[in-house]
């Protein structure tokens, strides 16, 4: 586990990119409008791969994720979740309700490669902002809307978050115990699922552009990317009509796969064929009676005789603790892991291997921490994070730089409150 109070010494430094390198789609210019944890997360992993991604928010307040705790006194507006969700972004405080504050969103957009946004359906058009809007000013404009429901039909008008399309999609009565209602799953599964379904869809527009020099629309609905997370329980339903059942921490595909106790904490066996199941039972624990089984030849013979096999195993590593099963089953090719708490997992040698927590540099607080991007690129790595910015951070930035503004009109802008 991280020592708190030593945590710098525990988390590394990032190690930089080479300079001279080239990132895998920059020069994109990204003309951010999300906010919460779909939309920004998607935008922010293009910002990873080199784009470069301006975040349109209200001067002053920001969007409503800044908020999320916990927030360091350091850091203004700037709580752990949303750093997560936007590093390496520059953020251009705007008023949209305003007509400049529009005009120069306007400007911004005929600069840009990308668009990307999550309001509730309705609020770009009445912006001017939705898509045939946009293209009449960007005719190769790729315009990428996250929405809940979709953007058309009878339920395009409904809110909805992570949880709500977990229980809604099937995917919560899957997850849990029997005996209990379903659960929804800790993390945001469904937010990450559609940011990655995003990003996807931008890139492919992207490359459908770079063939035909032809821009588009792509939508990506929460709902959607929910039912698809329910994996192939889905096909398996359309196949026999079954809906899943709560199995609690077993499998109810591949026998013996589940939670079992060591001496000293539980730990994971998932015996996903018969060779694993075979080197289980007679490299491991000493039992080829077991192995060679002939009612234990297929998953299905396994599968009926759970009950068996689960109390053997309980039985068995309950004489030793889970790192002597760990260090046995890793060199006998067999699939398993120790139940870890998150701050475990953060501080594992695993973990340090990948270089999967690192602190970047931070103008305020000194440093941060950072989870790393699960890609590694050969020849074209991600950028080297920068911290998410503060609201506003860098609208004069963007202005001069991107739409030739003079600082006498950024400075009338900023007085009027249009920009911040």
């Amino acid at each position: 586990m991280f020592q708190f109070e030593k945590i710098e010494e525990s988390l590394p430094l990032h190690a930089k990119r080479d300079p001279g390198a080239d990132t895998a789609i920059g020069p994109i210019r990204v003309i951010d409008f999300t906010h919460f944890i779909a939309g920004p997360f998607a935008t922010m992993l293009l910002a990873d791969f080199g784009a470069d991604v301006i975040k349109i928010e209200s001067p002053g307040k920001g969007e409503d994720f800044r908020y999320f705790p916990p927030l360091d006194p350091k850091l203004a507006a700037q709580g752990a979740p949303f750093l997560w969700t936007n590093r390496t972004k520059r953020s251009v405080g705007i008023d949209l309700k305003s007509p400049q504050g529009l005009e120069i969103v306007r400007e911004l957009i005929a600069t840009a490669d990308v668009l990307v946004e999550n309001f509730s359906t309705g609020v770009m058009q009445r912006f001017g902002l939705d898509y045939e809007q946009c293209k009449a000013i960007n005719p190769n404009i790729i315009y990428c809307s996250v929405s809940a429901y979709g953007r058309e039909g009878a339920f395009s008008d409904r809110l909805g978050f992570d949880p709500v399309v977990q229980a809604e999609s099937g995917f919560m009565s899957m997850n849990g115990f029997p005996d209990r209602d379903g659960v929804r799953t800790a993390s945001v599964v469904m937010d990450i699922g559609t940011a990655m379904m995003a990003s996807n869809a931008i890139l492919a527009a992207l490359l459908s552009r770079e063939r035909s020099g032809k821009g588009q629309c792509v939508e990506v609905a929460l709902f959607d990317t929910a039912v698809l997370m329910t994996g192939f329980a889905a096909m398996q339903h359309l196949c026999t009509g079954f809906d899943p059942q709560r199995t609690g921490n077993y499998s109810p595909d591949t026998s013996p796969s589940g939670l079992f106790k060591a001496k000293d904490r539980p730990i994971y066996v998932n015996c996903a064929n018969t060779k694993i199941f075979q080197r289980l039972f007679a490299n491991v624990l000493g039992m080829p009676e077991v192995a060679n089984d002939p009612a234990l030849t297929d998953a299905t013979g396994r599968i009926k005789n759970r009950k068996r096999l689960f109390a053997v195993l309980n039985e068995k590593l309950a004489e030793q603790s889970a790192n002597y099963w760990q260090e046995k089953f890793r060199a006998a090719g067999i699939t398993s892991g120790e139940v870890r708490t998150l701050g475990e997992a953060l501080a594992s040698d695993e973990a340090r291997a990948r270089g999967v927590a690192t602190r970047i540099a931070h103008p305020a607080a000194g440093w941060i921490p950072n989870i790393k991007l699960p890609i590694q690129f050969s020849r074209t790595p991600a950028v080297d994070p920068v911290p998410a910015p503060a609201v506003g951070q860098h609208t004069a930035e963007v202005l001069k730089g991107l739409l030739g503004y003079g600082e006498d009109r950024i400075a009338a802008l900023t007085r009027s409150g249009v920009i911040g």
